[in-house]
């Protein structure tokens, strides 16, 4: 039996953020779809999703073909199976983080974010499994009173907080 563990790189297209997650039922990419369209009309996206039974194919939708491109090169990156990849842009994850949690078929979300994104694989006899992301880059210190005052600024520019 051989196995490993790696990381891969996330393809995220400029102006998007990632969403990644676990799901698991073929359903899963309507439904997604049906959330980031009434939550953010205006919001351009793609969606992959890899079924890990069946017919065992990426599913898609989306209505951006350079997120939809994207969202499946993800999903053959991870090559998981129930693994979904939303890339989204014109809206932030916050915007439908919650509405995605609450899908009856998403089991957890690993990551949400725009900053570079690696998954952590295991590879197994019958396929990959998803441990874990790196998320950016590590802390190189603590915010001072001047940041925590840049912080505030710039969440109050952005229009969310008042």
């Amino acid at each position: 039996m051989s196995v490993s563990i790696e990381t891969v790189d996330m393809v995220i297209p400029q102006d998007a953020n990632i969403i990644v997650g676990y799901s698991h039922f073929i359903k899963t990419v309507e439904d997604l779809n049906e959330i980031i369209r009434t939550h953010v009309p205006g919001s351009r996206y793609g969606i992959g999703f890899s079924e890990a039974s069946g017919d065992r194919l990426i599913r898609y939708d989306g209505n951006d073909e350079e997120l939809v491109s994207a969202s499946i090169e993800n999903i053959k990156r991870i090559s998981a199976g129930h693994t979904f990849v939303i890339l989204i842009r014109n809206a932030y994850p916050i915007n439908i983080l919650n509405a995605v949690k609450m899908c009856q078929e998403v089991g957890s979300i690993f990551a949400a974010t725009a900053n570079p994104l690696q998954i952590i694989i295991y590879k197994g006899e019958r396929g990959n499994g998803v441990l874990g992301v790196i998320d950016g880059y590590s802390p190189v210190g603590v915010e001072s009173a001047s940041d925590k005052e840049k912080r505030r600024e710039f969440l109050r520019r952005i229009g969310y907080k008042e």
